[in-house]
Order: structure tokens, then sequence, then C-alpha cells
């Protein structure tokens, strides 16, 4: 019923800026300003991602640089330590580079920057072959959907299939992301399944249900006075 969701491939960037294993610190340095990113899928061979090196890692050799560590630190800290003097990318990087590919939806792609602090995701084929690079900022592109965009699609995945007989008469009002849902509908436990589906479509900022239950054609109010039954013996 839900519609399919959205996934890496939609919104990743496919022109992607990359160093190989061996580029100099300065051609990072100078490579990260020239294009504005904070971050450098690198590579080897014909295109394969063996890790990425970042602005904490380039920062980490400036520290390097500003004073010699003591033998006391601990050995994580010495191995940074070790890792920042290095001339080139295959030294400074991160590896191995936390990858996904094309076909994974943008929650799960989410998650994983999430979990691990990062920023940007190299996408990768089945070979490990970089095909393009999802930041943060593409995962927020579809909350940029048209209100017309959502409209449809909530009328196709979510009240259509929920209320076929009745589709024409609810409607689904999109301003700024929110949706209003107003209508009434026959069976009220559809009202909360109605209002997650809604709230799953991808790009809707929040929703405002206003269905409510139609009281049946035959149906008489249960409010309504008993009339008085008169029980004496009538006059011929």
């Amino acid at each position: 019923m839900a519609g399919t969701p959205h996934i890496v491939s939609d919104v990743m960037t496919m022109a992607v800026v990359a160093v190989g294993r061996d580029a100099p610190f300065r051609e990072i340095v100078r490579t990260m300003e020239q294009w504005k990113v904070s971050g450098l899928p690198v590579l080897e061979g014909d295109g394969r991602v063996i890790g990425v090196v970042s602005e904490a890692d380039v920062l980490a050799k400036e520290e390097f640089r500003a004073g010699v560590p003591s033998l006391s630190e601990p050995r994580e800290r010495l191995s940074a330590t070790a890792k920042a003097g290095g001339p080139t990318a295959g030294d400074l990087m991160t590896t191995p580079a936390i990858t996904v590919h094309p076909d994974v939806t943008l929650a799960q792609a989410a998650r994983i920057m999430a979990v691990k602090h990062i920023k940007r995701l190299p996408v990768v084929d089945d070979e490990g072959m970089l095909r393009g690079i999802v930041s943060r900022a593409d995962l927020l592109k579809v909350f940029l959907r048209s209100d017309e965009d959502l409209e449809e699609e909530v009328r196709r995945i979510v009240i259509a299939p929920l209320f076929p007989a009745l589709a024409h008469t609810i409607h689904a009002d999109v301003r700024d992301g929110v949706v209003t849902l107003r209508g009434r509908i026959a069976d009220s436990p559809l009202i909360s399944l109605a209002a997650r589906l809604t709230r799953a479509v991808e790009g809707v900022v929040d929703v405002e249900c206003d269905l409510t239950e139609a009281r049946s054609a035959g149906a008489e109010p249960t409010d309504r006075p008993t009339p008085a039954v008169d029980r004496g013996h009538s006059s011929v």
C-alpha cells in the first residue's frame, strides 16, 4: 500500500571529486578548497574506494605539526598522531571507508550517518567502485518536494487504497509540506491508519487529520427519547 521509498540513487551526486592514494597533502587541501567539499573519497586502481580523507584528518595533521606527542599518551592517541604525520592521502585517510549502495533507502543512509557521526557517504557498486556520493544535505532534498507532488502521492498511495468508494470526497490539502486530511469515512479505525501512512510519505513534514466517521444512513440516534406506551384499555 505504501509507495516505494526513495533511495540513495535518487538524490546522490554523481560527479564526485576524489583523490588517489598517493595524493600529497597540499593537493588534498587544494582540492577541498577548490570544490568546497569537506571530505574526499580515496581511490585505488580503476576507482575502487579504499578510504575517505576529511577535514578532520587534515586538521589532525596541523595539530601534529604543533607539538611532539608524549609517550604517556593513550595508544589510540599516539596512533592517530602517527597517521597525521603521513604526507599522502593513503596515510591520512580513514579506512576502511564507510560506504552505501545506490539502492539503500534514505532512512538507512541517514541512520548510518547518525550512528557513525559522519557527514557524507561514498556510493559504491557491488565491486566497491565509486558511483557517487550522498551527503546530509542530499538526504534533506525529499523535503523540497512540491506541495502538489505530495498531494498527488498521498491521494495515490493512501486515500485511493484505503477509501476506494469515498476517495472523491476525501481531501488532502498540503501547505509547506504539512498535509491536512479532511472528509467523512465509514470506519473510524482507518483514521489513525491514514494519518500514519501519510506521515510515512517522504517529504511530508507533519499531518493534521480532520477525518470523521460518517453515520450510516439507516442508523437512529441513540439519545432519542423512547415513546411512552399506553397500557390502558382502548375505548370502542
